[in-house]
């Protein structure tokens, strides 16, 4: 693993953005665009994950780095509810779901990382 100089090099921030992106394949979907409410929900709880990753980034002290991960961590449990919703309303085939929900695992176990240091 090579240095860390920005947020962007972080391996939490970079599987929160795939994740993001598995997020938005499933939401641009047409038959999604009744559902505004649901779809603006899931969207803007995964875009918080990946600004608090990077503004945790940001802050200089520990602590303060830490609070932003936890911030980070509540929003992810947040994308996995809604994950939850879309599946049961029937917008998400299981494989999907299954993808998506290991994909919140992984970026979970990372942010826990950074929380424990």
């Amino acid at each position: 693993m090579g240095k860390i100089y920005s947020f962007e090099d972080l391996e939490t921030w970079k599987e929160s953005r795939k994740l993001l992106g598995f997020v938005m394949n499933v939401v641009g979907r047409r038959e999604l665009s009744i559902e505004y409410f649901l779809v603006s929900q899931i969207k803007s709880s995964t875009i918080s994950v990946m600004a608090n990753i990077a503004e945790g980034f940001g802050r200089y002290g520990l602590k303060d780095s830490k609070n932003f991960y936890i911030i980070a961590r509540g929003s992810l449990n947040e994308t996995k509810s809604h994950l939850y919703v879309l599946k049961d309303m029937g917008y998400m085939k299981e494989s999907e779901f299954v993808t998506l929900y290991n994909q919140t695992n992984s970026v979970g176990k990372l942010l826990n990382g950074l929380i424990l240091l």
